[in-house]
C-alpha cells in the first residue's frame, strides 16, 4: 500500500523562498538606491528589545506548551508536508473495493501500516464494528479538536505579529531618552535618532515578514489538513455503509470539488475565526 511510505514525506515550500527573496532584495535594494549601507540598519540593541520583548509578551499571555507548539509549526512555513488529496481519494477507493469483496475485516492489516493518525483511527473504528453514524460522531469530534489545536499556533505568530511593532516603539522611545543625554552635540543626536528608529523598524518588519506570514501560512495548512480529514470521515463511514467504490468515488470527488471551491471563493473564511476561538480553552 503507498499510504505508509507516502506520509510524512516533506518538500521545500517554493513560495516561502521566493516570498523571502522578494522582501529581502526589495527592501535591501531600496536600502542601497538610497545610498544606505547595511551598517545603519544592523544594530544588535534594537534586535534585543524587539525579539526579546516580543518573546516576553507572549510568554506572558501565552501557556509555554503553546508556544513550543507554535515554534515546532514553524516547519510548515518552509516545508509542505501535504499530500495530494486524488492519492487519498484512492486509498479509500482501494479500501471500499476490498471490504466489498472481502468484507471489512480484511482490511485489519492495512490499518496498522497507516501513518496518519486519524485515518488509522476512523479505519480501525469501523473494523471494530461501529455504526457510520456514531463514527461520523466521533470522528468530527477529534477534527474539531484537532482543527482548534492546529489554529492555536497560528494565534501565537498572530499575537507575536501584534506586540512586534508596539515593542518596537518602546525600543525607539529608548534610543530617544539616550539621545536627549547628547543634546549638545548635534552630530551625535542625528545619529542617535538615526539609530533608535532601527528598533521600529525591526518591529513593523518581523511582524510583517515574519509573524504573520507565518500565521497565514499555518492556517493554510490547518484548512488543506482540515478538507483530508472530511474526506477521511465520509470515505470511512462509506465504506462502514457498504456503498459501491464507484458511488464513493464520485460522493467524495464532488466533496473534495466543493472544498476546493469554497477555500477559493473565501481564502479568510478560516481567518474569520480567531473570536471563536478565544472561547476555547485547550
Amino acid at each position: 500500500m503507498k499510504d505508509s511510505s507516502r506520509r510524512g514525506s516533506r518538500k521545500f515550500d517554493k513560495g516561502t523562498l521566493l516570498g523571502l527573496l522578494f522582501a529581502v532584495c526589495g527592501i535591501v535594494g531600496g536600502l542601497l538606491a538610497e545610498k544606505g549601507t547595511l551598517a545603519d540598519v544592523s544594530q544588535g540593541t534594537a534586535a534585543l528589545i524587539v525579539f526579546g520583548g516580543t518573546l516576553g509578551a507572549i510568554l506572558i499571555g501565552t501557556p509555554l506548551n503553546e508556544v513550543w507548539s507554535a515554534l515546532q509549526a514553524l516547519k510548515l512555513v518552509f516545508f509542505d508536508p501535504r499530500e495530494p488529496v486524488h492519492e487519498l481519494l484512492e486509498d479509500l477507493i482501494n479500501f471500499a473495493t476490498r471490504a466489498r469483496r472481502n468484507g471489512i475485516v480484511s482490511l485489519d492489516s492495512d490499518a496498522e501500516q497507516i501513518d496518519d493518525p486519524f485515518l488509522k483511527k476512523a479505519l480501525i473504528m469501523a473494523i471494530d464494528g461501529l455504526e457510520a453514524t456514531e463514527l461520523r460522531t466521533m470522528m468530527e469530534m477529534d477534527l474539531h479538536v484537532e482543527e482548534r489545536r492546529m489554529l492555536q499556533r497560528a494565534k501565537v505568530f498572530e499575537r507575536a505579529g501584534g506586540y512586534a511593532p508596539t515593542i518596537g516603539i518602546i525600543g525607539a522611545v529608548l534610543g530617544l531618552i539616550q539621545v536627549m543625554k547628547s543634546l549638545a552635540n548635534i552630530d551625535e543626536v542625528g545619529r542617535g535618532i538615526a539609530v533608535s528608529f532601527v528598533a521600529t523598524l525591526y518591529g513593523v518588519g518581523s511582524a510583517n515578514l515574519l509573524f504573520l506570514p507565518a500565521a497565514n501560512k499555518i492556517r493554510n495548512h490547518v484548512r488543506h489538513r482540515v478538507e483530508v480529514m472530511e474526506l477521511v470521515v465520509e470515505g470511512v463511514a462509506g465504506i462502514v455503509e457498504g456503498m459501491n467504490p464507484r458511488m464513493l468515488r464520485r460522493k467524495l470527488e464532488t466533496l473534495a470539488g466543493e472544498q476546493t471551491e469554497k477555500m477559493l471563493s473565501a481564502p479568510d473564511a478560516l481567518n474569520a475565526q480567531p473570536a471563536a476561538e478565544e472561547r476555547v480553552s485547550l
